[in-house]
């Protein structure tokens, strides 16, 4: 410390006024104040006014101002004020030794909370000079050890422990916008799944169908207008459903959105653009899904929408199947199937994320993935996840 530069702060000229009045006021009030001690102590007592009574003040006032720079250079500060209150203590008799203490406690404190452990070495000098002081001033050389320690040492330890609580307050402050940092990331990446697996299952859709409305146009007129009708749908679709998730980042109000869940995905189904089978299998008297939380529900309809976009990219004019079994008391499962291609895949010239997130969501609410080709060519993706036993769960 002491490098920076100096600053001088209001509040520190205060203390630096208050601890040159203390010293002044027991300066003149010495005399009374030592009345009862006997001549051998006022007798060493200077004259009020005389020189010597000038030079103790002027020692104490500049003390006190050595105060108001305390903060920018706390080193230089202890140095200063302990060799004015040795030389002090070395004029004075050892009842007024501690006219020239306030400014070295109040000194350190400052420096030993806000100053490294290179304030540590000028402490010690402060010490052996405030020892030396209180030695020349007629104390026994123990006691003036014991007056130094205590002087220098206390008010170093009550440093300590106010550097200790601001630092743990900055510790703690820096936790908390690291927690913030933490859960806004995870925000943005929830955020940006859902982007993508709302326009991924939907452009890529689009996509399929107006690759097959260019070679219609000319070949088969109807097909084509059939196509723009299906591209017409999907654009209106995907714009429903970012409109949906720019209404829930809002906070003027609440957005108008349909849950996604297990019983949405024959509505999921029914929006593609390419034929899919659906086959559900509920439990008698159950409706379906019934029994697993919203955040599985929410996953599970994700890894059908995911597979379903993963087919329509890679897999062109393949026959698709969506599964949802729900007979088991214990576990929900859901598989979606897709045959081999029946034309060659687009290329890609970068790879998607979606198997990746199809996981992550997974393993956020302890369902199992199963992705992977098929014998026949094609590929299959299978979600499972247990359902919790209680009231509408498992056995």
């Amino acid at each position: 410390m002491g490098s920076g530069p100096v600053r001088v702060r209001s509040r520190d000229v205060l203390v630096a006024g208050a601890t040159a009045a203390v010293g002044l006021a027991l300066l003149v009030a010495a005399p009374a104040l030592l009345a009862d001690e006997g001549p051998a102590v006022t007798g060493d007592l200077p004259a009020p006014l005389a020189p010597a009574w000038w030079a103790l003040a002027a020692a104490l006032v500049a003390q006190a101002a050595a105060l108001v720079v305390v903060r920018s250079l706390p080193r230089t500060t202890v140095a200063v004020v302990a060799a004015l209150a040795a030389a002090s203590a070395a004029l004075l008799p050892p009842g007024l030794h501690g006219l020239g203490s306030l400014p070295v406690v109040v000194a350190v404190v400052v420096a030993v909370a806000g100053a490294t452990s290179r304030a540590w070495p000028v402490l010690l000098a402060a010490a052996v000079a405030v020892a030396v002081g209180e030695t020349a001033g007629g104390r026994p050389v123990l006691e003036g050890a014991v007056q130094a320690a205590a002087l220098v040492g206390l008010p170093a330890v009550g440093g300590l422990v106010l550097r200790s609580r601001r630092d743990l307050r900055v510790a703690r402050s820096r936790e908390q916008e690291a927690l913030v940092q933490a859960a806004l990331a995870r925000e943005r990446t929830a955020m940006a799944r859902e982007l993508h697996d709302v326009a991924a299952h939907h452009l890529s859709g689009i996509a399929l169908v107006a690759a097959v409305v260019d070679r219609q146009i000319d070949t088969d007129p109807a097909g084509a207008h059939e196509g723009a009708r299906q591209i017409r749908a999907q654009s209106t679709s995907v714009l429903d459903d970012l409109r949906r998730l720019v209404g829930l980042l809002r906070e003027d109000g609440a957005a108008d959105r349909t849950v996604e869940s297990v019983a949405t995905i024959a509505d999921l189904v029914g929006r593609s653009p390419h034929p899919v089978t659906l086959r559900t299998h509920p439990r008698e008297g159950v409706a379906l899904g019934s029994g697993v939380g919203p955040l599985a529900q929410l996953a599970a309809y994700r890894a059908v929408q995911e597979a379903l976009s993963n087919a329509a990219v890679h897999a062109p004019g393949a026959d698709c199947r969506v599964e949802v079994d729900d007979r088991d008391p214990a576990r929900l499962r859901v598989q979606v199937r897709n045959s081999a291609p029946a034309a060659p895949a687009p290329r890609r010239t970068a790879g998607g994320f979606g198997l990746r997130g199809m996981r992550e969501r997974a393993d956020l609410v302890g369902a199992t993935v199963r992705y992977g080709p098929t014998p026949d060519g094609g590929w299959c993706v299978e979600f499972s996840v247990e359902r919790p036993a209680g009231p509408g769960g498992g056995a």
